[in-house]
């Protein structure tokens, strides 16, 4: 036992080690910006920059709605497969998974193809519906995310029987699903939420090839005319991420007090 403990120490210690000494020598490469010493002049140069407020501030709005769309096409999907359809289940797993084998550059050559201004549905011919466009393929992208975390959800709870319970009290599809599915399954959903939220800040093709003034075209970008610039972006766009899986483990460990208010 003391040889696995050892071995698996020595794993946990080569893991940190590959995963976090990159990003360590990022970091401090980041600060070399002031010749002789360190200095946060990349930090202070790329968050004043107005092109970078509003690329992020574009980017949190965009991934903002993806999350609420997610949201609303997921919760009751999988709650009627759950329950009224659980031969469509291995089905709908199956269609959740495409985003992972289709690449996003595929996906968005397709949607400029279908919704072109010689289309039916000339999407991409105003900035407001490239920009639905847009929310349609991050939704996409985060699809797989958003439908396990929310199944995962469901399967802690008795949807059959609270479904029933609520219905012989007189509720209505849209009471049990927004006062009584929603809330049980609140925390999978945080998860999935930030897990797309973290997908559509880094996400480029889509936004790149749609022409949209989002934060992954702005770093690469700022990654081809700058050196120090783009590793303070680097850090910043990863301790992002790492603050949503932050938020998700905070959740994970506030469920329990959930469940027991609901």
């Amino acid at each position: 036992m003391k040889t696995a403990k050892i071995w698996a120490w020595i794993a946990a210690a080569l893991g940190t080690i590959y995963f976090f000494l990159p990003l360590i020598g990022t970091f401090e490469f980041s600060l070399r910006a002031r010749r002789g010493t360190y200095s946060f002049d990349a930090y202070r140069t790329v968050l004043f920059d107005p092109q970078f407020q509003s690329t992020f501030l574009f980017s949190v709005v965009m991934a903002l709605l993806t999350i609420v769309m997610g949201v609303l096409i997921v919760t009751p999907t999988v709650f009627w497969v759950r329950l009224k359809l659980p031969g469509l289940r291995p089905w709908i797993e199956f269609v959740t998974l495409l985003p992972l084998v289709i690449p996003p550059i595929v996906l968005v050559f397709g949607y400029i193809r279908l919704y072109n201004t010689s289309s039916l549905l000339p999407l991409t011919g105003s900035i407001f519906g490239t920009n639905i466009l847009l929310v349609l393929g991050y939704t996409t992208l985060a699809l797989p995310y958003m439908y396990r975390a929310v199944d995962t959800g469901l399967r802690t709870i008795d949807v059959r029987t609270l479904t029933e319970a609520a219905q012989m009290l007189g509720a209505g599809w849209l009471t049990i699903l927004g006062l009584l599915i929603l809330p049980n399954v609140l925390v999978a959903v945080l998860s999935g939420a930030f897990i797309t939220f973290a997908i559509v800040i880094g996400e480029y093709v889509l936004a790149a090839l749609l022409d949209r003034p989002a934060f992954g075209p702005y770093m690469v970008w700022m990654g081809s005319n700058r050196a120090y610039e783009p590793a303070a972006l680097a850090v910043i766009a990863f301790s992002v991420t790492w603050g949503c899986m932050g938020l998700i483990q905070l959740a994970t460990r506030l469920a329990p007090h959930t469940r027991a208010k609901s």
